[in-house]
């Protein structure tokens, strides 16, 4: 079983940056995927980036269209921890983060509330 503990939403204004990091416990492999899904008031939640081990060192990352070139997925293994690093922030990016672990069928975060507005 995986627990996630999502951090660091809040409210900030257009244009303006945030960091998400996720702490995960229990029996992690480092070889899953993880990722960021987003839901925003009345949509389906929606992949916003993934990423997963695909060698020693090696990483493949996935994003949305909406948020290519301005989002950064990471993770530290050592750390059981996931980031995501938003920036250029629009306020189409408002919703609620989630955490994942395994895919939409693993294990989900609370969630954590990023609103972006002026």
């Amino acid at each position: 079983q995986v627990q996630l503990e999502e951090s660091g939403g809040g409210l900030v204004q257009p244009g303006g940056s945030l960091r998400l990091s996720c702490a995960a416990s229990g029996s992690i492999g480092s070889r899953y995927v993880m990722g960021w899904y987003r839901q925003a008031p009345g949509k389906q939640r929606e992949l916003v980036a993934n990423i997963q081990r695909i060698g020693d060192i090696r990483y493949l990352a996935n994003y949305v269209d909406s948020v290519k070139g301005r989002f950064t997925i990471s993770r530290d293994n050592a750390n059981r921890s996931l980031y995501l690093q938003m920036n250029s922030l629009k306020p189409e990016d408002t919703a609620i983060y989630y955490c994942n672990y395994g895919g939409p069928t693993g294990s989900w975060g609370q969630g954590t509330q990023v609103t972006v507005s002026s």
